[in-house]
């Protein structure tokens, strides 16, 4: 994984770093789900995401927060997505699995993906990232 935690007052701010913006996404994603549900997640079941946004980072927040909503709405827990990005178009492929109580309560209730503090930059390196979901 390429996200850590960082320190936040209140919510919970992530810092990602990917070669491309599709990895970028999916380490959001993957640290979207780390917070949530903790690291016992499984695939088995499939949803596809289709949006469009003006920029990336309007991409990313409609992205995470549609996650959120299918996990939320259909008791879904999700392990990976594959991820397309074509100009200001997303679509994704998320694998996952029925949320568990057993196993998936280790985690912190997320309730929104902030614009605040969101932001997505490009270096030699890559792209990195930085967001707060609102706890």
């Amino acid at each position: 994984m390429s996200f850590v935690e960082v320190s936040h007052t209140a919510d919970v701010k992530i810092h990602a770093t990917a070669p491309t913006m599709e990895a970028l996404f999916a380490e959001a994603f993957a640290a979207l789900m780390q917070v949530m549900y903790g690291p016992d997640r499984k695939g088995g079941i499939q949803r596809t995401v289709t949006l469009e946004a003006a920029d990336p980072e309007s991409l990313l927040h409609d992205f995470l927060s549609e996650v959120l909503f299918i996990s939320d709405v259909d008791g879904l827990v999700f392990s990976s997505a594959r991820i397309a990005i074509s100009g200001s178009r997303l679509e994704a492929v998320l694998d996952g699995e029925p949320f568990d109580r057993a196993r998936h309560l280790l985690g912190t209730e997320v309730k929104g993906i902030s614009y605040s503090g969101l932001a997505i930059g490009r270096d030699a390196n890559g792209y990195m990232l930085d967001i707060v979901f609102d706890v």
